[in-house]
């Protein structure tokens, strides 16, 4: 992988590429707080709109992508209702696989990050398969940079 300088995910200042969730009644717990699983669904919302842009998807026709891992780390609650910002960006670049970086946010408030291992796969074979030059292309146009 490509290894770049450390990047602090809860700088806002670092993503280019953002979403925007809801959060729901439904998502909250006992606490009176949106719940972790929801935290998930927000980097999955994020993660979604950044690899299937409309028009432009990132894979190649034949390939689909995997994620081999999802460390998500929870760094302050979240009330209903309101809505919440995903800023996803590339953080390393290997042979097959990236990793996306992404900060959850109320506000300018950072409540998560998260780091994500994605695979590109080959659907014919099921295996992992070297990353395209136009697909790694797109992938360094989104890399993570200190501002």
């Amino acid at each position: 992988m490509t290894d770049g300088p450390t990047l602090d995910l809860k700088d806002p200042g670092l993503y280019r590429h953002w979403a925007k969730d809801t959060l729901r009644y439904c998502d909250t717990d006992k606490q009176g707080h949106i719940n972790n699983i929801a935290f998930a669904v927000f980097c999955e919302t994020g993660r979604v709109q950044f690899l299937l842009e409309p028009g432009q998807p990132l894979t190649p026709p034949g390939t689909f992508i995997v994620i081999a891992r999802l460390a998500l780390d929870f760094l302050g609650e979240i009330h209903w209702p309101g809505e919440v910002r995903i800023g996803t960006g590339v953080m390393s670049i290997g042979r097959s696989s990236f990793t996306l970086g992404q900060g959850i946010f109320v506000n300018e408030r950072c409540v998560g990050i998260a780091d994500s291992v994605l695979v590109l796969a080959d659907e014919a074979t099921r295996r992992s398969t070297p990353l395209p030059e136009a697909m790694r292309e797109r992938l360094n146009a989104a890399l993570l940079m200190t501002p």
